[in-house]
């Protein structure tokens, strides 16, 4: 099996009913915590036009650990935009609802096939995010619940969080 030679990062974010925000990371740009406030401010204006029912104080965030969601300077968007963020427990990986669902459906659907260009396969990335269904979304709310819930019970210890 041989590996497409072009990448490209989404970044999504969505509720229980379906795709809130999304779009693409510029080829090239670092995801640093300057990006990720861009990302924030884009999503924070695409929430106020088109969900009034999230906006004021009943939008919140999931991240997972990496390093831009934790700086000052995101602390205090988030704040002053009324933005809950989560904490994401130490050495779980796989909470993070992109990482735990999105993600890994969307590979498995574009497994094996070959892009010459970016486009390519932002389009079709485009094409499957657009084609889930509201009720998988409902279902992916639910696994997390569940294992969210068995990282609480064992206090951080590991613990198995498979479906």
């Amino acid at each position: 099996m041989s590996w497409s030679q072009v990448k490209t990062m989404n970044v999504c974010f969505f509720d229980h009913k379906g795709v809130v925000h999304f779009e693409f990371i510029a080829q090239g740009k670092t995801v640093n915590h300057q990006c990720y406030l861009e990302v924030l401010t884009r999503l924070w204006e695409s929430v106020r036009r088109k969900g009034p029912g999230l906006w004021p104080g009943k939008l919140i965030l999931h991240p997972d650990s990496a390093p831009a969601h934790d700086v000052l300077r995101v602390h205090k968007f988030l704040a002053k935009n009324s933005i809950t963020k989560m904490d994401h427990p130490p050495y779980s990986p796989d909470l993070a609802l992109c990482d735990f669902w999105l993600f890994p459906k969307l590979i498995n659907a574009l497994k094996g096939q070959r892009f010459a260009c970016c486009s390519d396969i932002q389009r079709n990335v485009k094409m499957l995010v657009r084609g889930i269904p509201e009720n998988n979304f409902q279902e992916c709310f639910w696994q997390w619940h569940h294992c969210f819930t068995k990282c609480i019970v064992s206090q951080g210890e590991y613990c198995d969080i498979s479906r």
